[in-house]
Order: C-alpha cells, then structure tokens, then sequence
C-alpha cells in the first residue's frame, strides 16, 4: 500500500518514497512519503483551528473522550495485530504495544476525572500565605500551552509510543502531530484512521506525519513541545535544532540506555530469585526481539554465581523458538528490519572486544515458517566478560536486539559502580530479598536511574516486570537515556501546560480560579449552604457557627464510647509531662465530631453524601472549658460531567475562645443540582 498522512484534517498520500519490507517474509509492505506536506501549514491549523475548540473543553470532557475512545479501539484491536505481524512482533509482543498503549488512554481517563477539576486549568500545590495579616496570598495554576505537541516516535512500538504520548498532551487541552518511525508507520496510520473515523476526539487534534517531517521544526515556537523517542545520537541532533534552542522549545527525549539487572549475593542458585532473574533477564532478551529501551542489557551478578547463572540463562534460551509469528510454538519473531539485523551484529561484534560469545551465533539463526535470508531473524546472543571495569565497550555499547552481557562483582560498590557505567538509564532491576543490599543498590543507583525495580519473591506474582513502563510512574531517566520524563501521571499532562504563579490578595485570586483562598471573604446568609442546590451555592458561602464548651465529661464518654483510651485524654498527671499538653486533651477526632454537630443542617436537603476530609490537621490541643466554634466555607466546586450533582469542598476551620486554629481541614460532599431527583439519577447510573 501507499502510506498517507492525516494532513489538516484530510488523508493526503504522498508519492514515491522509501519501501518498507515485511520484517519476516521480506516481501513490499508499504511506501511511505511525506512529500508535498505543507508543514507549516499543519502547526498553524492547530495552532489557529484547533488548540481552541480543545482548549475550551474541561479536563473531565477530554477525560471521557479519551475513555470512549480506548473502548472503541480495544473493540477493534485486531486489525492492528494483524497488521503488527509484518513488523516481526509474536501476539505477546503486539499486546504489549496495542493493548498496553490502549490501556493507557484507560488510565489517563480515569486520572482526569479523579485527579484534575472539571475546568480548564488546575491549580498546583496549596496557596502560599504571602504577608503577615493575610492580605497577599500567591497560588500557582497550569493553564494548556496554546501550541503543537510533536511526537516524533520510534519503530519498536508503532502503537503505545503514539498513545502514552498523546493520552497526556490531549488531556492536557493541546493537539498533537505524531511521526512514527517510516519502518512501523503502516500500523501507526492503521491506528490514527481507526481514531479519525470514530469521531470521538476533536477534529484535527491528532495529525500523522508518515515519512519525513521536512521544515516542521522550523516552524516550531515556545508554545510547542517536541517530543523524541529513538537514538540518543539522533536525539541530540533534533535538541540542537535552532529553533528549538532560539525559543526554548520544550524538548523530551527518551533514548535507548544500558539498562541493568544486578542480581544479590544472597541469591543462590537454588533461590527463588535467582530463578526470577533468570526469568526476567530471558524475557527481556526475547519479547519484541529485545527491541525494547528498556530491555535488560548488563547483567551483573556476584562472581561465585556466575558460571550457574549463564548455565541457567543458557537451558531457557534453549526453549525460545524464533520464526515466523503466526506460526504455532514461536515465541520470538523478527527484528524490524534486515538493516537492523546488520546494525544488531556489528554491535555484538564491538561488544566482543571486551566479552565472550557464551551463547547464540549472531551469524546464523534456526527458524520456523520462514527464509532466515529474506526475513530479518537474529537469535538470543548472550555475552560474558570476567573484568566488566576493563572495557568500556559493554557499558557504552547497545545491541539493540536480543542480547545481553553478563558481568560478574566482588562486592555491593562494585554492583552499584558497574551499574552507574551505563552513563544514565531508563530502568534497573535489584533481585534481591536482602533489604540491605536493595536499599544500598536503590540510594546507589537512583541518581543514574529514572526507574528501579526491586523484585523478590514477596512481589513477583503482581510485578509488572522489569520492561514496563506504567501511565502513572514517570518513564525516562538521566544521562544517556536523555533527560527526559514521559508518563508518571499528572506529571505528563502539566508538561503540555505553563506553570504560573498568582499573586493578589485572596479575593481577587478567588474571583480569577473559582477557589476561595485563605483569607478571603465569607458571605454568611439567613440560609444554611447545606440547603442550597449546586448550582445556588457560591465560592465564599460560609456559616459561622456559635461556640460549644468541652467539658471533662465530654471526653470521657468518648473516650468510653471509641474506646480511644490513650493517656492524654484520661491521666492528668500523664498528660502534663507530655512536652505537648497542659494537662488531659481532648481527642482529635472529639473536635472534628463536634464541629460537624456545629455545622450540619439535620433536615433533608440537596447535600447527598459526606465522601471524605482532605488535609486534616491539630494545630492547637483543645482542654476542658475551651469554647470551640467552626467557620464552614465553600471552597471549590466541580461539576460531575452526565450527572445531576456535584463535589463541593468546604474548608472547616475550628478555633477556640481565643480565636486560636485548633484544626483545620477540607469537608468533601455531593450536592444535587436543582435538576436532581432519585428517578434521574437512577437513569443517569443506567
């Protein structure tokens, strides 16, 4: 087929171009060519046509488009499986790819709705108090870059490296142009018509780029991001691009890395985590070919254990059947292309100046359903060397296919230096159930690390395994592997928006982000909030409550009640040679009990639930004969999106006789609208 780009809203197929080969048969799969793409043309169409329509949709809004549209492609997922085949990937590999990018979008949905308010922008972190009576505060708030995320992906997950991008910078309110890799861009167009057809996503947020980019970079501004995944030495190159550099362009890369598994001294051959690193390390090696920037590629194990662990390694490699995946019993495919097979073995030849061949032969490759010299087939290769501080080449050197080099250490600091050789990394795994050695391996290795896995047998069973990277831990590292950070959750999302600092005083910001802020005004009225609807209630509608007594015996039935009996509520002598009390106290949760009884409106009204307290802290000990009384105040609202309520925080504030905050701490509720009835919500929950 003619690949095309989705150019500006429409499907434009360029002429001519580079053909891709089917990575196992050998035989034309596609021609790819960007030719005639009016580049700039793409960034000012997002920029102009479709940042807007997108920005001005909440993030619950795009939460539920992302979430509607991973249900839609994970109906339709073999389409791309079939395709994926052509690329070398077995069914386990492509669902890694498929089902793993697709479950992404999953996960950010659902991240969007629990964790980002049903606005535009988001505040980050507390208010910040500013000046001694309270009348200058600062917040600071994340508002969507009005530019162009740029993914420019790899070839070794033509889907997940579009979708774990994409699912944050969507959320984030910015469209996206995707360039995959020209040797997997096929599957990557399977996916954008499948996306473009379903109508779910804003039209235009999502453009593909199949072939080169051209002039794109030349055009990019300080409200785009350009995002790298591949080599570090193409990485480099594009971060130096002078546009970027002339408008601080935000520029992420994630580079291929010299990933390790360093495996404890206390982990004998007969152990189980001997026999999970042995697992693991097969594993890596295996699924995607090893094509994989976080595939293991140093394996540093204690010298005694060294010849048993290549023994074991070898006796697995021995089950691995490589050929043609949609044959029956293979368990590894091809590499993505032959160019990559010579590039795999010029690599093992450079690693051969510094380690041994122990087993494979890098030269020849048994298949199954295949022509080993049209596809392009390469098998497990395992290198060792016995002095790993000797040569550079195998901490500087990356096979980028199924291939890995043992190396053996004396002591912990030998494990942790050897580790920190690889110049930065994406991923390292500790397998260890020795607490010691992981934690002085993990303090040792962080630094140079931007993942670790600490594996045993205590987790093994539910470990996700060294390879993975997960939507809400962050995926990048330091160093060599590029400086960069993808995924982690909310982490992703605010690198496609601007991070401001409000200052002002507590009205005026209130006004600007719908927040009441410490100091600001109260409005109390004749009627109670808790008898106002959603939509009735106002950011600053407050009730101030009259003031009740605590009395010993209030603390004593409590404390009876709960059976909360610690000593500085009910021994007086106790409780004064505690550095923190005067004498008996009463119960923290006493206060927060009393406080509601303070607030609550008992009759029936609008207020359906009490879902939790946020932030809830004891700032001054309450005694027999203090006077507490509470200030309530509507804080924050959030409207649930295809429901006829919302979730309202309240800051609860308790001070005592002489105006001192005993504690303080967010009430969180659902309130009906006015539009609220049991019947609607029952519809709505069907």
């Amino acid at each position: 087929m003619q690949s095309s780009s989705y150019v500006q809203g429409q499907w434009v197929t360029g002429e001519g171009g580079k053909t891709v080969l089917n990575a196992v048969t050998g035989e034309p799969v596609a021609r790819v060519s960007s030719d005639g793409i009016d580049f700039a043309g793409m960034l000012d169409y997002a920029r102009t046509q479709v940042g807007p329509r997108l920005r001005a949709l909440t993030f619950h809004q795009r939460a539920l488009q992302l979430k509607a549209l991973a249900q839609t492609l994970m109906a339709d997922k073999e389409r791309f499986y079939k395709l994926s085949t052509a690329t070398g990937a077995t069914r386990t590999d492509s669902w890694v790819d498929i089902d793993g990018g697709i479950g992404t979008l999953f996960t950010y949905a659902s991240k969007g709705r629990r964790e980002l308010p049903n606005a535009t922008f988001a505040l980050d972190g507390n208010p910040e108090p500013m000046s001694r009576h309270g009348s200058f505060i600062g917040q600071h708030i994340q508002t969507p870059l009005e530019g162009v995320a740029v993914h420019i992906n790899a070839f070794n997950f033509p889907c997940w490296g579009m979708l774990e991008k994409f699912a944050a910078n969507y959320l984030a309110g910015m469209p996206a142009i995707v360039k995959p890799a020209t040797q997997t861009a096929f599957v990557t167009e399977e996916m954008v018509r499948a996306i473009v057809d379903s109508g779910l996503i804003e039209e235009g947020a999502l453009q593909l780029i199949s072939g080169g980019v051209g002039d794109l970079l030349d055009h990019v501004t300080c409200q785009d991001v350009v995002t790298f995944t591949g080599s570090a030495n193409t990485g480099r190159k594009l971060k130096q691009h002078p546009a970027i550099v002339e408008n601080a362009t935000r520029f992420s890369m994630e580079a291929d890395s010299l990933n390790f598994l360093a495996l404890g001294p206390d982990a004998e051959p007969d152990t189980p985590e001997f026999k999970l690193a042995v697992k693991e390390v097969m594993r890596e090696m295996t699924v995607k070919a090893g094509q994989k920037c976080t595939a293991i590629r140093r394996v540093l194990v204690a010298r005694d254990h060294q010849q048993a662990f290549i023994d074991a390694l070898s006796e697995k490699l021995d089950k691995v059947v490589v050929g043609n995946p949609e044959a029956e019993g293979v368990t590894m495919g091809a590499l993505a292309s032959r160019d990559q097979v010579e590039e795999v073995r010029a690599r093992i030849a450079d690693l051969q100046q510094g380690a041994k061949i122990v087993y494979g032969d890098p030269a020849r490759c048994e298949v199954v359903d295949a022509d080993a010299d049209k596809g392009a087939f390469v098998g497990p290769v395992l290198l060792s060397t016995d002095t790993p501080f000797a040569h550079s080449e195998i901490h500087t050197i990356e096979a980028f296919g199924p291939v890995a080099t043992i190396m053996p250490y004396e002591t912990t600091e030998e494990a942790v230096a050897l580790a920190r050789l690889g110049g930065g990394s994406l991923v390292g795994s500790i397998v260890t159930h020795d607490a010691g050695f992981a934690r002085a391996m993990t303090l040792g290795c962080a630094p140079f690390h931007g993942r670790l896995l600490v594996l045993d047998r205590d987790c093994a069973k539910e470990s996700t395994g060294h390879g993975s990277p997960m939507p809400m831990l962050v995926h990048g590292g330091p160093g060599r592997a590029g400086g960069g950070e993808e995924l982690g959750g909310m982490r992703a999302v605010f690198h496609y928006m601007q991070r401001s600092a409000l200052q002002g005083s507590p009205d005026m910001l209130a006004d600007i982000i719908d927040h009441w802020l410490p100091g600001g005004k109260r409005e109390q009225t004749d009627r109670h909030p808790f008898q106002k609807h959603f939509d009735e209630l106002e950011i600053g509608d407050a009730i101030l409550t009259d003031a009740r007594e605590i009395t010993l015996d209030d603390i004593e039935h409590f404390a009876n009640f709960t059976g909360d009996t610690f000593y500085a509520h009910m021994d007086e002598d106790a409780a004064k040679a505690n550095p923190f009390f005067d004498g008996r106290v009463a119960h923290g949760y006493y206060i927060v009990s009393l406080a509601a009884g303070l607030f609550v409106e008992p009759n029936p009204g609008p207020v359906l639930a009490n879902y939790g307290v946020d932030n809830l802290r004891f700032m001054t000990p309450a005694y027999p004969g203090d006077a507490l009384k509470v200030a309530l105040t509507c804080k924050q609202k959030t409207k649930r999106e295809n429901t006829e309520y919302g979730e309202v925080r309240w800051d609860a504030t308790v001070t005592n006789q002489n105006d001192e905050v005993v504690a303080q701490y967010d009430v969180l509720t659902m309130v009906a609208t006015t539009d609220w009835t049991p019947e609607a919500e029952e519809t709505a929950a069907a």
